[in-house]
């Protein structure tokens, strides 16, 4: 009976449903896997990555969201890619084979295979002269974490600025735009689900109404 109920844990990760609910459900019992497998204790992965051992413990125990800002450092700490983290099928060959995609002033480079949250790097260009923001809102979470430059986010009514090493998460039911600060190109790494993609993707800015937002 118990070694029935133990194969049966072992196969419900290969039959758990492969949208979003389904792959944060799966990350961690993953983590708590790849943990066990490195040998080291929750007081050990703590004092290395600098995350308290109870935000870890509530994280491979499900009752906590797995964002960008924990799941980087457990990824370097693991030397494993953050695609194998966050849940991409496995396949004979692990490499991802990127395709970068650009479209009016945006490169993104997907990081980890499709479905799901997805990781993703992204650049993007400044917009040309006379132009301003176009919110957008979509289903889901986003977390984003700013590798180079400055990142100018708008959320609803607020305007934020991100420097490199800065992250920040958000429900994308709010309004939103993000893009450089100044005449230079951003980089990001994003966690979105499929439909943060499509939205990036056909993302336009319209002709200029009236000044920039001030930056608080």
């Amino acid at each position: 009976m118990g070694d029935d109920a133990n194969a049966a844990d072992h196969q419900a990760p290969a039959s758990a449903p492969r949208g979003r609910d389904g792959v944060l459900a799966a990350v961690g019992p993953r983590l708590r896997e790849v943990r066990r497998r490195n040998g080291m204790t929750l007081a050990e992965l703590a004092e290395r990555t600098g995350i308290n051992e109870s935000t870890l413990s509530r994280l491979e125990g499900g009752t906590r969201k797995p964002t960008l800002e924990l799941l980087l450092p457990l990824a370097e700490v693991y030397a494993v890619p953050l695609d194998e983290l966050v849940g991409a099928p496995r396949t004979g060959d692990p490499r991802i084979h990127l395709r970068p995609v650009t479209r009016d002033g945006l490169t993104y480079v997907p990081l980890s295979r499709p479905g799901g949250v997805q990781a993703h790097k992204l650049l993007i260009r400044p917009s040309p002269a006379g132009t301003e923001p176009t919110l957008r809102t979509h289903e889901g979470f986003e977390w984003l974490y700013v590798l180079a430059g400055r990142l100018r986010l708008i959320l609803g009514e607020r305007t934020l600025v991100l420097r490199s090493g800065e992250a920040a998460e958000f429900d994308t039911h709010v309004p939103h735009w993000l893009g450089p600060d100044d005449d230079r190109t951003v980089e990001l790494l994003v966690l979105f689900g499929h439909q943060g993609e499509r939205a990036h993707l056909r993302a336009r800015q319209g002709p200029l109404r009236g000044s920039a937002d001030d930056i608080p």
